[in-house]
């Protein structure tokens, strides 16, 4: 049976057709090794469907298959590349509220030593 969810069926034909050339260069890789689909599910213990759904670019393919695909091929350190963290992000530092902390309350004099 298949997965079903709106974030599946929805998926921007843009982002669909990445996952296509993904799985496009994945498969140009396994054929460059001589490597049969049976030989790439094995190594990468997972079922010959599973590995084919990843080379047909399908939304419900495994992403950890994925990588750990494209570290049995030497291109592991590609996943870096994507989504880059803004150096805005970089700089922002996170504060979380004190468990203790009620809403309504003073600001003390240590709290405002920013």
């Amino acid at each position: 049976m298949s997965k079903h969810s709106l974030a599946i069926e929805g998926i921007h034909p843009e982002a669909q057709e990445s996952l296509l050339h993904l799985g496009q260069r994945i498969r140009a890789q396994r054929i460059a090794r001589g490597w049969t689909i049976k030989q790439m599910a094995e190594r990468l213990y997972c079922s010959q469907n599973t590995y084919r759904s990843i080379e047909m670019g399908k939304p419900t393919a495994s992403l950890g298959v994925m990588a750990s695909a494209l570290w049995l091929f030497g291109q592991v350190d590609t996943l870096n590349t994507v989504a880059p963290i803004p150096i805005e992000a970089v700089t922002v530092k996170r504060v979380r509220a004190r468990k203790n902390m009620g809403q309504g309350r003073l600001i003390s004099e240590a709290e405002r030593d920013f």
